[in-house]
């Protein structure tokens, strides 16, 4: 496939989504001449934003509200976002027409001249992408590209700047991963950096989801005179487990990494506080180490690197008090890290969207961590049951109907020396459009008060 595939095309872009993931995807092909029509199921108004990064491309049109079977129809490529599941109705209607269904990071895996690093895992892969381009750049890898499942950086408009000998780091969700394995596509280097519960709204099952995260192994090309690198998490325990099981291909080499890896010296220099970005920084470390990077090499800019956007990101110190966000926190576990981060007295704020998990062991930190719940969304009753059924619970629970007077009330109660914790445990969508509105609410409704 080259170029020339999209020319005079007409492409349909399934999914342009409220935060731009499909900009990028209709960006690529009307510069390779195609005829795009970008179809979402969310209003004009709903997609403002996106639609405005679109606004030089005068030809390409919007289908809005609804999908119509008749663009699948008439398409001859649908191009479709990673939150629409394969086995969609409009994508197998598409099928049954032998239309050719892709999607922006199969493209990329397609186009991509230089060698791909992979990230994947339930939590700590934004952080792990972030951090191993840090240091492949401040160890003197003059190009590094990140992008992927990682804020909103373009993937297919950068093709033309990339060049073979540059590395290109990637974040990759489970959905990504699962359109990739559609073409029997993997990284060259593939890293885990954990793996429990998330998504079951999507995969019914724990295993499924383990299934879906599984393709960046599955499918990475196996050679003995060019490896495939697998790096694997030892201090969790289906990590481990895919450690033991693909150390023994040919073809492959397997690295696996923990926290012990990491020299009180390079700990000291680490700005970012919690076991759980210890754990990043070690997965880090493994991606430079293959790349024969020492840690001396990057020690020095190490102090400043910053936690990204919604992940334990201190907002404000206000009165004594510390407030940080942490909403990337979409699952149980990744709530649970953020607050082992801290010594208590901690208030957090939690809840959100109901994706069919359990909330035992979140309830059960809670109650040994927090002084303070106050919950909100879909979810509180069930968080509050889960701390509620801890007998030595001396938490105070409070259920609120909004993110405002969550943070209302977590300033009345809070005191100096305490920290404010936004760590929901759970998607957004039953109140924002994703996690970075959720996150952009708090830092807002934190400033009104510092101001």
């Amino acid at each position: 496939m080259n170029r020339q595939f999209f020319a005079g095309k007409k492409v349909l872009i399934m999914g342009l989504g409220r935060f731009g993931g499909g900009v990028d995807a209709a960006k690529f092909t009307a510069k390779a001449g195609a005829k795009v029509t970008v179809t979402d199921l969310a209003s004009r108004e709903q997609l403002s934003d996106s639609i405005k990064q679109l606004e030089e491309f005068s030809d390409i049109e919007f289908h809005l509200g609804s999908h119509n079977p008749m663009d699948f129809e008439q398409a001859d490529i649908i191009i479709a976002n990673p939150a629409v599941p394969g086995d969609n109705e409009f994508l197998e209607l598409a099928r049954r027409r032998k239309k050719f269904v892709t999607s922006q990071i199969n493209i990329f895996f397609q186009f991509c001249p230089s060698q791909i690093i992979g990230i994947t895992g339930a939590n700590g892969k934004s952080t792990t992408a972030a951090l191993s381009a840090h240091l492949l750049k401040s160890a003197g890898r003059d190009k590094v590209w990140l992008s992927g499942n990682i804020g909103n950086e373009p993937l297919l408009t950068r093709l033309d700047q990339i060049a073979p000998d540059d590395l290109v780091v990637l974040e990759l969700s489970s959905f990504q991963i699962e359109q990739l394995a559609q073409i029997q596509k993997a990284p060259t280097v593939a890293l885990l950096t954990n793996l429990t519960p998330n998504h079951l709204d999507r995969y019914g099952t724990f295993e499924n989801y383990c299934a879906a995260k599984e393709g960046i192994f599955k499918f990475q090309k196996l050679d003995d005179k060019f490896p495939a690198v697998s790096i694997f998490n030892a201090e969790d325990k289906v990590s481990a487990e895919w450690f033991a099981k693909y150390k023994r291909d040919a073809g492959r080499i397997c690295i696996a990494f923990s926290t012990d890896d990491i020299s009180e010296q390079i700990r000291v220099c680490f700005p970012l506080p919690g076991r759980v970005n210890l754990s990043n920084l070690a997965a880090a470390m493994a991606v430079t180490r293959y790349f024969g990077i020492a840690d001396d090499q990057f020690k020095n800019s190490l102090p400043q690197f910053r936690a990204l956007h919604h992940r334990l990101e201190l907002v404000a110190e206000i009165n004594g008090v510390c407030w940080y966000n942490d909403s990337k926190a979409t699952t149980p576990e990744s709530a649970i890290a953020a607050l082992e981060a801290f010594e208590p007295p901690t208030i957090v704020i939690a809840g959100g969207y109901d994706k069919n998990i359990a909330f035992n062991e979140f309830g059960k930190t809670i109650a040994e961590k927090a002084k303070t719940a106050v919950l909100m969304g879909q979810t509180a009753e069930k968080i509050a049951s889960a701390i509620k059924a801890c007998p030595q619970n001396q938490s105070r629970i409070e259920i609120v109907d909004s993110l405002a007077d969550a943070v209302q009330l977590a300033n009345k109660v809070a005191e100096s020396g305490d920290v404010v914790l936004l760590s929901p445990a759970c998607a957004s969508y039953d109140m924002f459009d994703n996690f970075q509105q959720r996150g952009q609410e708090f830092c807002r409704l934190v400033q009104k008060i510092s101001s």
